[in-house]
């Protein structure tokens, strides 16, 4: 219709033009020439529908949705390390051995895997808001279920079950809250402020890290304590739930914020599978992200009890966890506005990663040297800028290297990668060998301070204090043990 008006219009024009070469003044208000225009306009102008599809707006709302995306992320991530930087403490209050407070870390990894994918598809399936609000809900209720197993008259027995459900239902909260942050930048903002965007909610998941490493230790001055320490994450929770659920309205914006947006979601789930695996790029990337999120979930769930054999207290492990996430997210504030400005997301990378091998080299190394605590501080800084500020330039090049692939599945596959790693790290490597020394003489009598094995004052039980049968204390067996292992 449009070419067959067209071509009307073209012959008018053709037939004005030789009635201005003979001298004729062709009018400018033709009847025939201005209705074939107006048909024509009509004809090629956009209906209501397409008209608000071409108009790319922002909203004020988008930061408000990113806020509630950031603070759930980072609730999610001080529940999952609750226990790990007071683990001889929470030992104690719940009866059990170290090995066990371990896990409840590593239930995370466990419980992340098989619901990654389902999480993948759910996203690119019902849409951001029913994401949010439904991890909002099991991350509320994983929290609430941890506070009710310290209620007065619960069987001590029954404890350590009931805190394990409390974590697996957080634990199944996270796919569904990790994944969301690339799939909100991409509906939510336009393409200069993406990766920022997705710096943003990204890096509030470590920021969960260092909060965890800084409030359990100030709070847990004895295992009596541990109640009000769940109390303390369990109370934010809620409240993220409640605004999650009110105040998020819908998954995308009334219009989209660019030309991008219009094509998210373009390939079916499992089509999408297939392109991703097929894809050599990606799969290089997925391989090295994979490996970066292993190591910095090793380094957060053991921190404590790598370094307390070496004489650290628990409060200088709580240090250098947060410095690692607080030098992350000032780098990752850094690179996000760099390569928002530049697009050299590979150069960022291939450096950053760089960097981070030597770095997890000299951690290694310095972590086995007591009484080094500015050297043991210094390389976990240098460590989390340049590697846990990997984090959010991972995450936008996978979207960039596997367009027209939705965000969710993207994302999932590295993280589910970055598990796989950290469950097969942590479960083969020395720090859960260490687990039976650790908690060879804590109390197996449900804890509440009370302890067979001389303690400080303080009452904490640490790696200066504990004694074998022989009367030898922990350090020196570590020590022992670690010279004749390591050659």
């Amino acid at each position: 219709m449009v070419f067959v008006l067209s071509t009307a219009v073209y012959q008018q024009t053709l037939s004005d033009t030789k009635q201005m070469d003979n001298g004729g003044a062709a009018s400018h208000s033709s009847p025939v020439s201005s209705s074939l225009i107006q048909t024509v306009s009509a004809a090629v102008s956009p209906c209501p529908v397409l008209r608000k599809l071409l108009t790319f707006k922002v909203y004020k709302r988008r930061w408000f949705v990113l806020l509630l995306l950031s603070l759930l992320n980072c609730s999610n991530s001080t529940l999952w390390l609750t226990f790990a930087p007071v683990a001889d403490q929470s030992a104690q209050y719940l009866a059990v051995t170290l090995e066990k407070i371990n896990w409840l870390s590593l239930i995370y990894m466990v419980i992340s895997i098989p619901i990654a994918f389902v999480s993948s598809w759910m996203l690119d399936t019902f849409g951001l808001r029913i994401m949010v609000i439904l991890g909002s809900w099991l991350n509320m209720s994983g929290a609430v279920l941890r506070v009710l197993a310290t209620v007065p008259g619960v069987d001590i027995s029954y404890q350590y079950i009931i805190v394990m459900g409390g974590q697996v239902l957080c634990a199944s909260a996270q796919p569904l809250i990790i994944f969301v942050p690339t799939k909100l930048a991409a509906v939510w903002f336009p393409d200069h402020q993406r990766a920022t965007a997705n710096m943003m909610a990204s890096m509030s998941n470590p920021l969960g890290i260092v909060l965890a490493n800084v409030i359990s230790p100030n709070i847990v001055s004895t295992p009596a304590k541990i109640p009000l320490l769940m109390l303390v994450y369990a109370i934010p929770a809620c409240i993220i739930c409640l605004l999650s659920t009110v105040g998020i309205r819908s998954s995308t914006p009334p219009t989209p914020p660019s030309a991008s947006a219009l094509t998210s979601n373009s390939e079916q789930f499992f089509r999408g599978v297939k392109l991703l695996l097929k894809s050599k790029s990606y799969l290089i990337l997925m391989a090295c992200a994979g490996s970066n999120v292993a190591i910095f979930t090793c380094w957060s769930s053991f921190m404590q009890q790598i370094l307390c054999v070496q004489g650290y207290t628990n409060s200088f492990t709580g240090i250098c966890s947060a410095l690692i996430v607080v030098f992350g997210v000032i780098g990752a504030g850094l690179f996000g506005v760099y390569t928002d400005k530049t697009k050299k997301f590979i150069d960022v990378l291939k450096i950053n990663l760089s960097i981070t091998s030597l770095m997890c080299i000299a951690a290694s190394v310095v972590t086995l040297l007591p009484q080094q605590p500015i050297a043991v501080a210094a390389v976990f800084s240098l460590l989390g800028f340049f590697g846990f500020s990997c984090y959010p330039v991972i995450l936008e090049l996978s979207v960039e290297c596997s367009y027209p692939i939705g965000e969710a599945l993207t994302t999932g596959l590295i993280f589910v990668t970055g598990f796989q790693h950290g469950l097969g790290r942590t479960t083969h490597s020395g720090v859960l060998h260490l687990c039976p020394l650790l908690s060879h003489e804590i109390p197996q009598t449900g804890g509440r301070g009370k302890s067979h094995v001389a303690k400080p004052s303080n009452g904490l039980v640490t790696a200066d204090n504990v004694q074998n049968n022989e009367g030898q204390p922990l350090n020196e067996i570590v020590i022992q043990r670690q010279t004749e292992v390591v050659p």
